[in-house]
C-alpha cells in the first residue's frame, strides 16, 4: 500500500530510456492504494519518454516516509498548462528500518505568486 505524505513533498521521478534521466516533481499525491497522480510540463524530458515507455519509478521522502513506487504512467487529462499523469504503481520498495528516521523532506517555497496560483489550480485537478 502506498503511504500519505504533506502536499507539496518534493519526490524523485525516474523514466525508462537508454540513459538514466531523473527529475524533482511537486505535484505527486496519493489518489488511491495502487495510485498516484502528478503533473509534468509539456516540454519535459520526462514527459516524451513517458509517452515512449511508460515505466517509471517515484521516490517519496517526508517526514516518516522512505519509498520508491514502481510502475507505470499514462497522461489523464490537463490542467493549469500542465499534463496531468496517472501512475498506476505496480510495486511499493519500503526504505525503512530502525536504523535511521525521516524527520524532513525538502524544503522549498514558492517566490512567484502566479506559480503558487497554478500549482494549487493543478493540485486540486490532480484530486478530483
Amino acid at each position: 500500500m502506498i503511504p500519505d505524505w504533506p502536499d507539496a513533498t518534493v519526490a524523485v521521478l525516474a523514466t525508462a530510456g537508454a540513459d538514466p534521466h531523473a527529475i524533482p516533481v511537486s505535484t505527486a499525491v496519493r489518489s488511491g492504494d495502487r495510485e498516484v497522480r502528478f503533473a509534468l510540463g509539456r516540454r519535459r524530458e520526462s514527459l516524451a519518454r513517458l509517452r515512449s515507455d511508460a515505466r517509471c519509478a517515484l521516490t517519496v521522502i517526508a517526514p516518516g516516509v522512505a519509498v520508491t513506487l514502481h510502475g507505470r504512467a499514462a497522461e489523464s487529462g490537463e490542467a493549469a498548462g500542465v499534463v496531468l499523469l496517472t501512475m498506476a504503481v505496480e510495486s511499493v520498495q519500503d526504505h525503512d528500518t530502525p536504523h535511521f528516521e525521516i524527520d524532513a523532506g525538502v524544503s522549498w517555497r514558492w517566490t512567484d505568486a502566479e506559480a503558487e496560483r497554478r500549482d494549487a489550480e493543478v493540485r486540486a485537478a490532480l484530486r478530483s
